[in-house]
């Protein structure tokens, strides 16, 4: 499967108003605590790959939950790799993901194996699904607010699905040419 995402800065308020004109669904509020590694066999930056640890909780009630104050049906954990990028357009890349029990003991794993943590990155994203997309509004601890549009797809469909979240980001009211290709792991270390 692979990730078509493209994603821009923008000021949120204005993106959510123009949601709301468009009729887009409401998803989740969610808190995001990001660990990347570091392979001991091969550097992902020269690859452009990447091995991530998710944490992920909700908004409940007006707040979001935490580790110290939510049992651990309130979070959820997912272990990704990225593959490379496959095109000079977008974010577009393979993913593999998969949810695991619990972070620390999935941390211990990788670290038995020499993967080193390398970066944490924490965000608030809002999201909402318009036709086939889902739309995130991004506010990443350190490195400023952005937009992310993306949708799954099999190889095949990468071309259309990439024109697809252009048009979305399009009516959105921003411009695709203002695109980054960088990830937020990237932006925060540069930052």
């Amino acid at each position: 499967m692979y990730e078509v995402e493209v994603k821009v800065p923008a000021e949120l308020e204005s993106v959510r108003d123009r949601l709301v004109e468009l009729e887009a669904d409401p998803l989740a509020t969610v808190v995001q605590e990001d660990t990347y590694y570091d392979a001991p066999h091969r550097s992902f930056p020269d690859t452009d790959e990447a091995l991530r640890i998710r944490r992920e909780r909700t908004r409940v009630e007006g707040r979001f939950t935490s580790t110290r104050d939510a049992d651990e049906s309130d979070e959820r954990v997912r272990v990704t790799y990225k593959g490379p990028l496959v095109d000079d357009d977008s974010k577009t890349r393979e993913e593999v993901e998969t949810e695991v029990d619990d972070a620390e003991e999935m941390a211990a794993i990788l670290a038995n194996l020499g993967f080193d943590p390398a970066a944490t990155v924490r965000k608030t994203r809002e999201r909402f699904a318009l036709e086939g997309y889902t739309i995130t509004l991004d506010v990443v601890d350190g490195v400023g607010e952005f937009v992310e549009v993306e949708t799954e797809t099999g190889e095949d469909e990468i071309d259309a699905a990439r024109d697809g979240a252009f048009d979305v980001l399009e009516r959105l009211g921003l411009d695709p040419d203002e695109q980054l290709r960088t990830s937020y792991l990237e932006l925060a270390l540069e930052g």
